[in-house]
């Protein structure tokens, strides 16, 4: 065989094997993906989190890791996200607290602009947890108490939105309470459970094995409705204190321009996911309630609730920080 034949067959099945090898290295994912929950382990954001994780590393066939980084009520871990390369290998876990927080104080990041919303996995109002050791039971012995002690009964808080309902909440009821700041809802449990901190706020996830052990007792949430995984407890509306309703979500983002072919199949699978019996069942246990949407819906989403914080400021509801 004539040599420059053979070269041109070697150059044409170069020419047909290194496209598909380029394809092949395109499929995504090829390898592991990390998920960044920007608070401590335990909370509702890290449980609810894992839970798609380990449906996500199912379905991929790729393992979803979950990565805590805590710090800065959030910013912290959100930072690393939105300065990650934007190919679906780094993701974050996020809840309503990454809109909000641009109306406390400078960001290092724009929270919409920045990102891509990838999925809402779930909505939650928050809850009022009393510790079984709290000097009262119910929201009305807490009011009576505050109002004996203006100022000397503590609260915990863990980001953006727990403040906004702990402040909304003592505005309402015509209290004062004193606001503890902790670094994410899984630091403050142990606090909560020795009877340290009489009362915190947080997500049912985060309240859920507290409150199945013993530990704590819901004595509020936020929702108009009672909660159909929390029957037995009062809005807070119920209890005396209307114009306190609040419902946050838990998410799934990615840095900004992510490929619309990742974000498309991130946002299907979670979708899916999320739609399952046994997903629904998991999330009974945590309180949570399905939120599917797609990603025209979920940027539409992001807008709104940006507005929504900025007249929340205005009206006084939050409170920068100095």
């Amino acid at each position: 065989m004539p040599a420059t034949t053979l070269t041109r067959r070697t150059a044409l099945g170069a020419a047909i094997v290194l496209p598909t090898i380029a394809r092949a290295q395109d499929v995504w994912p090829s390898r592991s993906v990390r998920i960044i929950v920007p608070y401590a382990a335990g909370g509702g954001t890290d449980v609810t989190t894992r839970a798609i994780a380990e449906q996500l590393t199912a379905r991929f066939g790729r393992s979803f890791v979950v990565e805590n980084r805590p710090g800065a009520n959030g910013i912290v871990g959100t930072e690393a996200v939105a300065r990650s390369a934007p190919d679906g290998y780094t993701l974050g876990a996020q809840t309503s607290t990454h809109i909000m927080a641009r109306q406390l104080g400078p960001l290092p990041y724009d929270p919409v602009t920045d990102f891509t919303l990838l999925s809402i996995t779930a909505r939650y109002p928050m809850v009022m947890m009393a510790s079984m050791r709290a000097p009262f039971q119910n929201v009305a012995g807490l009011i009576a108490a505050a109002r004996a002690q203006p100022g000397g009964v503590p609260q915990g808080t863990s980001d953006a939105q727990s403040s906004f309902a702990a402040r909304q909440f003592a505005l309402r009821a015509g209290i004062e309470l004193n606001e503890v700041p902790y670094r994410g809802s899984g630091a403050y449990l142990a606090d909560l459970t020795a009877g340290h901190l009489p009362v915190a706020w947080g997500s049912p996830a985060t309240a859920a094995a507290l409150v199945a052990s013993g530990q704590v007792r819901v004595i509020g949430v936020t929702s108009p409705q009672r909660s159909p995984y929390l029957p037995e407890v009062p809005t807070l509306t119920e209890a005396g204190v209307p114009g306190t309703d609040f419902v946050g979500w838990f998410a799934i983002l990615a840095p900004a321009r992510l490929p619309t072919a990742i974000a498309t199949q991130l946002n299907t699978a979670i979708n899916e996911i999320i739609a399952t019996p046994a997903m629904r069942a998991r999330y009974a246990t945590l309180g949570n309630e399905a939120a599917p949407m797609d990603l025209e819906q979920l940027q539409a989403l992001m807008r709104s609730d940006d507005a929504k914080w900025e007249q929340a400021t205005r009206d006084g509801l939050i409170r920068r920080a100095p």
